[in-house]
C-alpha cells in the first residue's frame, strides 16, 4: 500500500525532528527551568505556531491540496502549476499586511494571549519582545506550506517532512551560543525561529525546482478559483486545527498560574511527538490520496486507503498513548529533570502528561478523519465540530483548572478532543463517507489488549530500574532505553499472537511503491 510508505517517508522524518526537538527542549529544560525567560518564549512561540497551523499548515493544506492534486488531474501540470502561483500571490500579500499590523498591536495583542503575565511586567515585555522577533517565522511558514503542498500533491513527501529538522537544528545551535552573543537564552531562540522560517522556505524553494514545480509570482488576482480556495480556507482554519486553539486557550487560562505555561508546554512536547510522527504523516499522505482517487472515481480504493490509515494508526497511537499514561513520571525525570528543572516540576509535567496522552488517540484521529472531509472539499463539517469542541474545552477547563490547576486545562483538552473525532466519525459513516471492514473492527480490540499488556508490565519493570532511572544523565538513558525496547517487543509480541497486526502484510506494504 503506497499509503503506509508514503507515512513512513514522511513519519521518519518527522521522527527525526522530533528527537532534535527533545534535545531542543531538554537545554531549554536544564538552563531555563520553568518560570520567567521561558514562560516568555513559550508564549511568543506559540503564537506565530498557532496561526501556522491554523491558516498556513491547516486551513491552507486542508483547501489547497484537493484543489491543486484536483487539478493535476484534469488540467495537467501547466494548469496547477498556474493556480498555485495564483495562491502564492495572494497568500503572500495578505500575511505581510497581517504580520506588520501583528508587529505594532503585539504590546495590546498580549494581554489576550497570556493575560495572566500584567502582574509580572518584566515577564510580560519580553513576553512582547519574544513575540515580535518570532513572527517573520509564519510568514515563511506559510509559503514553506504552499510549496509543501504542490511537492505533497504529486508524492514527493521527504523534502517537506525534512524541512522541521531545520527548526531544531537552528534553535540547538542559537541555545549553544547565546551565552556570548544575546542577553538571554530566549532571545537568541526568539531571533533562531525567524531565522528558521526563511532556512525550511530555501530548502522548499531547492526542492521545487529540482523537481520542476518552481512558481513564478504573478500579481495579485482574486479570481474565482481564488474565492473558492478562501472559502475553504475560512472555515478550515478552525476545523484543522482544533487541538492548537485548545492548547492555545489552556496558555491562557494556564498564564495565572506561575510555572503552569512551562508545565503543559512540557507535557505537550512528550505527546507530540507520536502525534507528529504517527497522526500528521498519516494525514499528510492521506489527503492527497484520498483526493486523487475520489477524482478518478476511484471510491472503493479510497475507502480501503481509508480503513487502513485508521488501523496503522491506531496499531502505533494506542500502546504509545497507554505506556505515557503509565509511566508518565519516568518519562519527565529522563527527558527534563536536569538542572533548574526539579522534581516538583517532574511531578507537575508527569500529571499534565498523562491526563494529554489520554486523548493521544483521539488527537491522531482527528488528523486521520479530517482528509475524509477535505478531499471532497468540504471544511464546514469539522468547522462545525470543532467549534463544539473549543466551546467544551473552555467550559471544562474553567470548571476543572481551580480543583486539578493545570491538569485541569490537560483534562479538558483531552475530553474535547475525543468528542470532535467522535462527531467526525460518525458523520463519515452517516454520509457513506467511512464504510469500516471486518479487518478494521477485527484488530481494534485486540490492539487496546496488546497495549493494556504491554503499560501493565511496564509498571513492575519501572520499579525494577528505579535506581539507574534516579542516578546520572547516561544510567537514566540507558534504563529508558530498556524500557522502550522491552515496551516495543512485548507489544509486538501480544500483537501478532492475538493476531492485531500481519508481519506479512506490514512487510509488502512497505515494499510497493506509490503510484
Amino acid at each position: 500500500m503506497a499509503l503506509l510508505r508514503s507515512s513512513v517517508t514522511v513519519g521518519g522524518w518527522t521522527f527525526a525532528s522530533r528527537i532534535l526537538g527533545f534535545a531542543r527542549d531538554i537545554l531549554i529544560a536544564r538552563f531555563l527551568g520553568t518560570q520567567g525567560v521561558p514562560e516568555a518564549f513559550f508564549v511568543a512561540f506559540r503564537f506565530p505556531n498557532l496561526f501556522r497551523r491554523l491558516v498556513a499548515e491547516g486551513a491552507f493544506t486542508a483547501a489547497f491540496v484537493p484543489m491543486f492534486s484536483g487539478r493535476l488531474e484534469t488540467e495537467g501540470k501547466g494548469g496547477a502549476l498556474r493556480f498555485a502561483e495564483d495562491a502564492l500571490a495572494i497568500m503572500l500579500t495578505v500575511l505581510v499586511v497581517f504580520t506588520i499590523v501583528c508587529e505594532i498591536t503585539m504590546p495590546w495583542l498580549m494581554y489576550a494571549i497570556a493575560p495572566g503575565f500584567v502582574d509580572d511586567p518584566e515577564t510580560f515585555d519580553l513576553a512582547v519582545l519574544f513575540t515580535r522577533l518570532t513572527l517573520p517565522y509564519l510568514l515563511f511558514m506559510a509559503l514553506v506550506a504552499l510549496y509543501g503542498g504542490v511537492l505533497n500533491s504529486v508524492y514527493r513527501f521527504a523534502a517537506v517532512a525534512a524541512a522541521p529538522v531545520l527548526l531544531n537544528v537552528i534553535l540547538i545551535g542559537a541555545l549553544i551560543v547565546s551565552g556570548d552573543l544575546f542577553p538571554s537564552a530566549g532571545h537568541a531562540l526568539s531571533w533562531g525561529v525567524a531565522v528558521a522560517g526563511a532556512a525550511q522556505f530555501l530548502a522548499l524553494v531547492i526542492a521545487a525546482q529540482r523537481a520542476g514545480l518552481m512558481l513564478r509570482l504573478p500579481r495579485p488576482r482574486l479570481t474565482p478559483d481564488m474565492r473558492r480556495l478562501f472559502a475553504l480556507m475560512l472555515p478550515g482554519a478552525i476545523g484543522a486545527g482544533v487541538t492548537q486553539i485548545n492548547l492555545l486557550i489552556g496558555t491562557i487560562i494556564a498564564s495565572f498560574i506561575p510555572g503552569a505555561v512551562s508545565y503543559l508546554y512540557y507535557g505537550e512536547r512528550i505527546y507530540q511527538f507520536p502525534l507528529g510522527v504517527i497522526g500528521i504523516a498519516i494525514g499528510t499522505a492521506l489527503l492527497p490520496e484520498l483526493s486523487r482517487k475520489l477524482r478518478g472515481g476511484e471510491h472503493g480504493a479510497a475507502q480501503a486507503s481509508f480503513n487502513r490509515a485508521i488501523e496503522i494508526s491506531m496499531l502505533i497511537t494506542l500502546p504509545a498513548a497507554a505506556a505515557l499514561i503509565a509511566i508518565p513520571g519516568t518519562v519527565v525525570t529522563v527527558m527534563f529533570q536536569y538542572g533548574r528543572f526539579g522534581p516538583g516540576d517532574t511531578a507537575a509535567t508527569a500529571a499534565a502528561l498523562a491526563a494529554f496522552a489520554a486523548g493521544l488517540p483521539a488527537y491522531v484521529l482527528i488528523k486521520v478523519l479530517n482528509p475524509g472531509f477535505f478531499a471532497r472539499e468540504d471544511t464546514r463539517t469539522p468547522v462545525i465540530y470543532a467549534a463544539i469542541g473549543v466551546v467544551l474545552n473552555i467550559a471544562l477547563s474553567l470548571i476543572l483548572f481551580r480543583p486539578l490547576a493545570h491538569v485541569g486545562i490537560a483534562v479538558a483538552t483531552a475530553v474535547a478532543a475525543w468528542v470532535n473525532a467522535g462527531l467526525l466519525g460518525m458523520t463519515l459513516v452517516r454520509r457513506g463517507h467511512l464504510h469500516g471492514d471486518s479487518r478494521l473492527f477485527r484488530r481494534l480490540p485486540r490492539i487496546v489488549l496488546a497495549a493494556a499488556v504491554m503499560a501493565g508490565l511496564l509498571l513492575p519493570l519501572q520499579a525494577v530500574l528505579a535506581g539507574p532511572l534516579a542516578a546520572d544523565v547516561l544510567q537514566r538513558a540507558g534504563a529508558m532505553a530498556v524500557l522502550v525496547v522491552f515496551g516495543v517487543v512485548v507489544f509486538a509480541v501480544c500483537a501478532l499472537a492475538v493476531k492485531a497486526a500481519d508481519l506479512g502484510e506490514l512487510r509488502a506494504s512497505l515494499s510497493k511503491q506509490p503510484s
